[in-house]
């Protein structure tokens, strides 16, 4: 049987998950808003808009409602994903198939699990989520609907990051640490106070640098 799947989002983030869906065994179709201006990403057409998707789905004319949003910023993201869910999409997770996932824990539909990485044991992963390249999420952890952990992030046991929340490339964050709502913790950071909702921060121990 043929799996189709439908992607919104044509970008360097949709070009992965793009691979790790093929991988899977499932036939990609891209939607993008940029479509008619952009029509390709790499050998991949891109079929139309978001709405155009809506739109072919509502008249029954598509082989699948599997979706996925490509989307790597948090807040798009969650908007793409709500509208197709009132739409009526099957919202899909998507896991590489070298990512190491624990029998114990759970993973929410439309988030998106990358090569090289690890959920242990135990650890809750919210809906819409990206865990990217090789990030580990130790036992305990819980990471909120649309958060994006960035590849090589090593979360340990009973880290807690609130919805919408970034963690940078290469980051590490220290046990039983709490990173609130629509946080961006940046790039190569080391977490080892909670940090608040709606801030940047950033640096070894991170600190504070601006509010949102």
């Amino acid at each position: 049987m043929i799996k189709e799947l439908a992607i919104v989002g044509a970008s360097g983030h949709g070009k992965v998950i793009a691979d790790i869906a093929e991988q899977l065994g499932f036939i990609v179709n891209f939607y993008d808003d940029a479509y008619p201006s952009k029509t390709h990403i790499e050998h991949w057409p891109i079929h139309g808009t978001c709405a155009d998707l809506i739109a072919l789905n509502n008249t029954k004319t598509t082989l699948s409602n599997d979706v996925v949003v490509a989307i790597g910023n948090n807040e798009i993201r969650q908007q793409k994903i709500q509208l197709l869910q009132q739409n009526s999409f099957n919202l899909i997770t998507l896991i590489h198939p070298t990512a190491v996932i624990s029998q114990y824990s759970k993973i929410a539909p439309g988030t998106v699990i990358f090569a090289g990485a690890i959920i242990n044991a135990f650890a809750n992963v919210g809906a819409g989520c990206i865990i990217n390249t090789a990030a580990v999420v130790e036992h305990d952890c819980s990471i909120d609907d649309f958060s994006h952990i960035c590849p090589n992030v090593a979360l340990a046991g009973g880290v807690s990051v609130g919805a919408k929340s970034w963690v940078g490339i290469g980051s590490q964050v220290k046990q039983l640490i709490t990173i609130g709502d629509n946080c961006l913790i940046g790039a190569g950071s080391t977490v080892v106070k909670n940090i608040p909702d709606n801030v940047t921060a950033f640096g070894s121990p991170a600190v504070v640098i601006k509010n949102h």
